[in-house]
């Protein structure tokens, strides 16, 4: 049965891999997948698989509705257009100035938003700047770079970090002071030698981005932007003092923008109800399959889990490697073929949360502990080394279906300069943890 089941796991995820080729939802393939092993973790195991998925469900429930509250903020700033307030502001025409520019910018965004939304953003940016294919192919690329590297250094900037932070893997403070070196010079490098690809200025882009909200103030549009970063931010203050999960912290900030909405849009009689962008409305926009995706794939390395595999997964490695620089460092080579939520979640269950309490640890189990170096590193590798094919991440997928960049160019021009910003960045992080 052990074979069935990780044969019918390693299948799941081929056809999610080839979602495009085969014309079928990975939305749906996930939760197949995911019942399906529970099923045969029914046969296989002798514990009680009802406490089991309730214990499992409980966890992922936690990340599900964080997502959904993130992800309705994050809506619900880009439907009144407040990014547009940071991206209109990008005057410079030199491509070389320009590539360090977008590089940044979308370093700190995905810090506090998510990187698929940084993207996305910054891609629509873009096509109003460089009107070149193969000049926006390399901006692009690295849109993808500085997403992953910005979303690997703070708690709420990749969904991974959120995992490891929910569960207390990784705090908030520590996993900014330890990993915000590292990933910035994981995107320092790759910007750096893709800076002398680049040569003059760009066309005269003076056409200025324009508001197409009614009864939208400008200085409206400024305090939405705000409340909506703020509200992300306040999340990991909120659990710092509370020490409540992250998913109650979004959904009080959820209330408070919801309230802000009512009262903003009560104010304006000359709107129509169908004019208004109602927190309800913005629920409409939300990506639910991502959600449903998520789901299936956690339920389904949790039914991993339970049987034991996991389990015998980080024997072998523990086993044959016993190195958790080495450990991660494969693992981010994964996680540029392999989807780094899985994988994160795998990890998590082959490597169990250790706590000291008091009781002495071997220097290597330490390394389990929160904040101990294969979380903290966990999180680096599995966001960076998504970076490495165009695949490897939400960003690189929607950026590679937007500007449609070619696999194998982004393979022989960027895989390279993204790998080398990736092993420096794990050096880095050697060097700086050993002093």
């Amino acid at each position: 049965m052990i074979l069935t089941i990780i044969i019918t796991f390693i299948l799941g995820y081929t056809l999610i891999a080839l979602e495009r080729q085969i014309g079928v939802s990975k939305t749906a393939i996930a939760l197949i997948l995911g019942i399906t092993l529970w099923v045969f973790a029914l046969f296989q195991t002798k514990l009680d698989v009802n406490t089991q998925i309730i214990e499992h469900l409980g966890n992922t429930a936690e990340i599900l509705f964080y997502l959904l509250g993130a992800m309705t903020i994050v809506e619900w700033v880009d439907t009144h257009e407040g990014f547009n307030l940071i991206t209109k502001h990008i005057t410079t025409r030199n491509k070389r100035k320009l590539l360090w520019l977008i590089a940044f910018i979308t370093f700190i965004m995905s810090s506090v938003l998510d990187n698929l939304t940084t993207a996305i953003v910054m891609i629509m940016l873009l096509r109003q700047l460089v009107t070149n294919q193969q000049e926006r192919w390399i901006f692009g690329s690295i849109i993808i770079i500085a997403a992953n590297a910005g979303g690997a250094w703070t708690p709420i900037g990749d969904v991974t970090t959120i995992m490891l932070w929910i569960h207390n893997n990784i705090t908030s403070m520590n996993v900014i002071r330890h990993l915000f070196l590292p990933s910035l010079v994981s995107l320092l490098i790759p910007v750096g030698i893709a800076t002398f690809w680049l040569k003059g200025e760009i066309q005269d882009q003076s056409a200025s981005i324009r508001s197409n909200l009614p009864g939208i103030s400008h200085k409206e549009q400024i305090t939405i932007l705000a409340l909506g970063i703020g509200s992300l931010i306040f999340v990991p203050v909120f659990k710092e003092l509370t020490n409540l999960p992250p998913f109650m912290g979004i959904m009080f900030a959820l209330g408070c923008v919801w309230i802000y909405t009512e009262m903003l849009y009560n104010r304006k009689k000359n709107i129509t109800r169908e004019n208004t962008h109602r927190i309800p409305s913005i629920l409409s926009k939300v990506d639910y399959s991502t959600l449903l995706f998520f789901l299936g794939i956690l339920m389904a390395v949790a039914a991993l889990q339970v049987v034991g595999i996991l389990d015998q997964m980080a024997t072998f490695l523990n086993d044959r490697i016993h190195n958790v620089y080495f450990i991660n460092t494969i693992i981010g080579f994964l996680s540029s073929v392999i989807d780094n939520v899985p994988l994160v979640a795998a990890a998590m269950g082959m490597y169990p949360l250790t706590h000291a309490d008091g009781t002495h640890l071997s220097a290597y189990m330490m390394n389990f502990t929160t904040d101990g170096t294969f979380w903290e590193l966990l999180a680096y590798c599995a966001g960076i080394g998504g970076s490495i094919l165009i695949i490897g991440s939400a960003a690189g997928v929607v950026v590679m279906g937007m500007e449609k960049i070619n696999f194998t160019w982004y393979l022989k021009h960027i895989t390279w300069i993204a790998t080398l910003g990736y092993l420096a960045g794990i050096g880095i992080y050697y060097i700086v943890e050993s002093l």
